[in-house]
């Protein structure tokens, strides 16, 4: 038997944590902060018709990104997330707004992340407004993004920049399946749904340690599809577990279950979820470090971006599971959402760039985005907040 999210929480209130604000006073909160914050940022936000797009606040600045930038569909996903919690209209304008920007990105078949780009913000359009425009940008979308799939790897190409890897894959791939399933169910007997379920594949096959951890970057050969290395781009050591890395496998795999109800995707998402949950390197508030292999912990940076993936994730992911899962994943998902409610990690009106969320690490090793706010941190916090709220 499945419990519902509050009965749940009655049990993590009757296990001793009566004496806490109660968690949908949290979510109201936090939301109430959230639109406040966008507010802020809407109104000191650069006219920049080349840059449109917030992506963080480092050094003091205000960094914005063109709409070919892998993160360019998170602020506008965010502000749908804000008319979806709130209902006002003048969320919804804005949404359209920024939205509309990203229709040149549909033909973009030079980036994996066109399903970042795309659903995010018109995915969630389409959810929310029924805006039949908005179909044709995602189909598009899907079928640039199908471009970059090698039928031998059994996989969709993510960068094409390096000179040292041929057919690099890295683990964050998968968050980009969810438009190709959806792309798949409006066009039966397209090949949208077989390239995911093949990059899916590939990727459970050849990303992930024994212990559910997964390395970054996988390169593969073109030629015959075999394994060529088991790298990092992102994480402390080729052999590391990068927080975030965990987080998007994590997610990937709990749509996958979703979209096709294969118990081998359930499998993985649980034994990466154990893995995090139980790692003896997680700190108390359960904000992980931006790597659980870094040497420097505790005196190393956390991954609020991270945190809010895998909180999101898990609040679906319990509602696959046998009731005492359930139990431990709403249990360990409250913990994270209250941690990231908190003033440690929710910044204050006007402050930290107009973001939500504080302390997250974009990419370390290139010692950039360390300790900054994420515009793809706010948006699955703001995911996550809706989550828990139903």
């Amino acid at each position: 038997m499945r419990l519902p999210l509050c009965l749940l929480l009655l049990v993590a209130i009757a296990s001793g944590r009566a004496a806490e604000t109660p968690l949908p006073e949290v979510i109201r909160a936090s939301l109430t902060a959230a639109a406040r914050q966008y507010e802020w940022m809407l109104a000191h936000l650069p006219a920049d018709p080349a840059k449109p797009m917030p992506r963080t606040f480092e050094h003091g600045k205000l960094v914005t990104v063109a709409t070919r930038d892998w993160t360019s569909g998170f602020f506008p996903g965010s502000l749908w997330y804000l008319f979806e919690a709130t209902g006002d209209t003048k969320w919804r304008a804005a949404a359209e707004k920024f939205t509309a920007q990203l229709e040149p990105e549909q033909h973009n078949t030079r980036t994996h992340d066109v399903g970042f780009i795309l659903y995010c913000s018109y995915g969630n359009g389409l959810r929310l407004t029924g805006n039949a425009d908005y179909k044709p940008v995602l189909l598009n979308g899907a079928k640039s993004l199908t471009t970059r799939f090698n039928p031998t790897i059994g996989s969709l190409k993510s960068w094409d920049w390096s000179k040292v890897w041929e057919f690099p894959v890295i683990v964050d791939n998968m968050m980009n399946l969810e438009m190709l399933l959806w792309a798949g169910r409006e066009q039966p007997g397209s090949p949208f749904r077989e390239v995911a379920i093949r990059h899916a594949d590939t990727t459970l096959a050849h990303h992930f340690r024994d212990d559910g951890s997964s390395f970054h970057v996988v390169d593969y050969s073109a030629a015959d599809g075999r394994v060529k290395s088991r790298v990092t781009h992102q994480g402390i050591a080729d052999a590391s577990a990068w927080a975030r890395g965990q987080a998007w496998g994590l997610y990937g795999f709990t749509v996958m279950y979703r979209e096709t109800r294969d118990e081998r995707y359930l499998a993985q998402a649980r034994k990466i979820a154990a893995f995090i949950m139980n790692h003896p390197r997680l700190p108390a508030d359960k904000v992980p470090y931006w790597d659980f292999d870094d040497p420097k912990i505790p005196n190393a940076p956390r991954d609020s971006s991270a945190a809010a993936i895998i909180c999101s994730a898990l609040l679906e992911l319990r509602t696959y599971v046998p009731a005492d899962e359930a139990v431990r994943y709403a249990a360990f998902a409250e913990a994270q959402l209250r941690s990231l409610a908190s003033p440690a990690y929710l910044a204050e009106t006007g402050t930290n760039g107009g973001f939500i969320l504080k302390h997250a690490t974009g990419n370390h090793p290139k010692n950039s985005e360390v300790d900054t706010p994420l515009n793809y941190g706010d948006y699955y916090f703001l995911e996550a907040l809706l989550r828990a709220r139903k």
